[in-house]
């Protein structure tokens, strides 16, 4: 059984986030991107709890946690909230393990906010510009007129988005599960709301930043990735100037849902 759980609540700077952790041992933080949830880790935390103590949480304006209109959710605002985070759970020098947007959040986080981290997994992660898909690009210049969509159309919508990201199959329940929050009223605001705050600016900040990295980091890559290419992995890892790329072969953006087996083995080496 999945050890995944949302038992706890905490109000952050932005609102509040639902969170769970599992397990006994050093500390691991899991981050999510978008349009996902830290559901999106479910399949590897059971293995990653056998050694280690792992927390995770639902971004502000994601999953389960608070969504509201006029909630700013932009990468500046989760960077400061995982290290809201990092200080609620009274963890110093967590491991972290991030992905797609949970990049720019932890870098932030770390380069910004001074969190310190142990190990540091950087897997398809936003964290260099350009950002996204050609249809983040479009939806971002015309937020208007996708608001406000009758609910099979935002449905659509949402279903093919998530489907824009994979490469492999992934089973219909965490297909389900990765959309459903996106499909209640609030969510489907808050869906638009994070296309209307995206600025390549908090990215920017960041990015001359990579060499002052305080902590042994390993990069994972799906190498089929229709939305971050592999060039952009190869580029970030040549500017961190650590010696660790993991590429994994026939694997999209989701690889912890894809071919969680994969991921463990990649990690298992450098957590």
């Amino acid at each position: 059984m999945s050890e995944w759980r949302l038992t706890e609540e905490y109000q952050t700077s932005a609102g509040k986030v639902a969170a769970g952790r599992a397990g006994q041992g050093p500390a691991l933080v899991v981050a999510h991107g978008w349009p996902w949830s830290s559901f999106s880790w479910h399949r590897v935390i059971p293995q990653l709890s056998r050694k280690y103590t792992v927390y995770w949480y639902d971004m502000p304006g994601y999953g389960q946690s608070e969504k509201r209109g006029g909630q700013r959710t932009s990468l500046d605002v989760q960077g400061a909230v995982f290290s809201e985070m990092l200080a609620h759970w009274q963890l110093e020098k967590p491991s972290v393990m991030a992905h797609d947007f949970g990049g720019a959040t932890t870098l932030r986080a770390h380069l910004l906010h001074g969190c310190d981290y142990e190990r540091y997994v950087l897997m398809n992660v936003v964290a260099m510009r350009p950002w996204g898909s050609d249809f983040f690009d479009h939806v971002g210049k015309h937020v208007d007129a996708f608001q406000g969509l009758p609910p099979h159309i935002h449905r659509a919508i949402v279903e093919a988005y998530i489907r824009g990201a994979l490469i492999s199959e992934i089973s219909d329940a965490d297909f389900q599960e990765l959309a459903a929050p996106w499909l209640t009223d609030a969510g489907s605001q808050s869906f638009y709301q994070q296309f209307a705050q995206a600025d390549e600016k908090y990215t920017a900040e960041i990015e001359p930043l990579f060499g002052a990295i305080r902590c042994p980091v390993q990069v994972v890559w799906g190498e089929d990735d229709p939305w971050i290419p592999l060039a952009r992995g190869e580029a970030l890892h040549r500017l961190i100037g650590q010696d660790r790329l993991e590429i994994m072969q026939g694997v999209g953006h989701l690889p912890q849902l894809e071919a969680p087996e994969r991921v463990l083995e990649a990690v298992s080496g450098f957590l």
